[in-house]
């Protein structure tokens, strides 16, 4: 393998390591971002996906989505939108709230999203791209970047069009899920054809889907010759896994400290308590555990306690519980095929 690239530079903004964490609903908050950045090696993190149009009225320090602490930098905000009349109020409260760079989602496949037109759908609506690209790129002199997916079906050659299209419209990075829309986290990711993306690319281009080891970030590096990683659902999981693949593959000077499972898991919950109203803590944690449990060869019984729990003092109650009747400080092997 060759040496793999040491940072992102986009516009004024140094990634490095070049390790990005992926947008997701319900998990990528103030409280898991700050778990993640407890252990290190997180190059740039995101919020949750946004909407572009209740953005301009939602509160920073009461918004589940957009509460932060001021140490979680940099940060990328990503915007969901169908049309580029919500773009700018959006971007002008994207600028009011610090971002660092804006994402725009063109590759979720959720069917809620996709019947507004937004999501993996944009990637069907070139036109309708380009008027939103342009509206952005005229209204920010920050990193503009887009998150796609394969698209719907095989089609190097539309694929190939769209994403030079992204690029020439404005886009400073590229990261590309390597799966078609309709293809659940169950199929293994097609990171080849994220290489034929990064052949024809001037921007850097970053591969997600489906790393959930060092062995995964380095085969993943190999066989798409991308320039950084994405990590989603395997960063939920163990969420020193950004300290793991930036100490093994870039050469972080990072220490990894003994991981205490239950630990992280009363960091997270602490961050809850600490950041969020009451209303918004017990469904973040029961997410949270849904994933986090993987590291226990029983973790399915921690889940189901938190998930039938119905206060957040039950819920961590359960958890101590499990704790205290399993094995501390090291996780059972993962099933980590996707």
């Amino acid at each position: 393998m060759q040496t793999p690239p040491q940072a992102i530079q986009v516009r004024n903004l140094r990634i490095a390591p070049p390790l990005l964490l992926a947008p997701m609903a319900g998990l990528t908050h103030s409280a898991l971002r700050q778990v993640m950045c407890g252990f290190g090696g997180v190059g740039l993190l995101s919020t949750e996906m946004l909407s572009a149009r209740r953005l301009p009225t939602e509160n920073p320090r009461v918004s589940p989505c957009l509460i932060r602490a001021e140490t979680e930098r940099p940060l990328s905000y990503q915007l969901m939108t169908s049309t580029c009349k919500e773009i700018a109020p959006a971007i002008e409260k994207l600028h009011a709230f610090g971002a660092d760079a804006v994402d725009l989602n063109m590759g979720c496949p959720s069917p809620s999203v996709c019947r507004l037109g937004a999501g993996a759908t944009l990637m069907e609506q070139p036109d309708q791209v380009r008027l939103i690209l342009a509206e952005a790129r005229k209204r920010t002199l920050l990193p503009l970047t887009a998150k796609i997916r394969l698209g719907i079906e095989l089609d190097p050659g539309k694929l190939k069009t769209f994403c030079s299209m992204l690029e020439d419209e404005g886009i400073d990075m590229l990261s590309v899920h390597a799966r078609f829309k309709h293809e659940s986290f169950a199929r293994r990711p097609r990171w080849e054809h994220i290489a034929r993306i990064r052949e024809q690319l001037k921007i850097p281009v970053v591969a997600n889907g489906g790393i959930f080891s060092v062995q995964d970030a380095e085969t993943c590096l190999r066989v798409s010759g991308a320039d950084g990683l994405m990590l989603g659902r395997g960063a939920v999981i163990r969420p020193w896994l950004f300290a793991e693949i930036a100490r093994n593959l870039f050469g972080d000077d990072i220490m990894m400290p003994t991981v205490s499972l239950p630990k992280v898991y009363s960091d997270f919950l602490a961050g809850l308590k600490e950041r969020y109203r009451p209303v918004y803590r017990l469904g973040r944690l029961k997410e949270f555990t849904r994933y986090f449990a993987r590291n226990y060869k029983f973790g399915h019984y921690l889940t189901s306690k938190v998930q039938s729990s119905s206060s957040i003092d039950e819920a961590r109650e359960r958890a101590w519980t499990f704790f205290e009747t399993t094995e501390r400080s090291r996780p059972m092997a993962t099933n980590t095929t996707e």
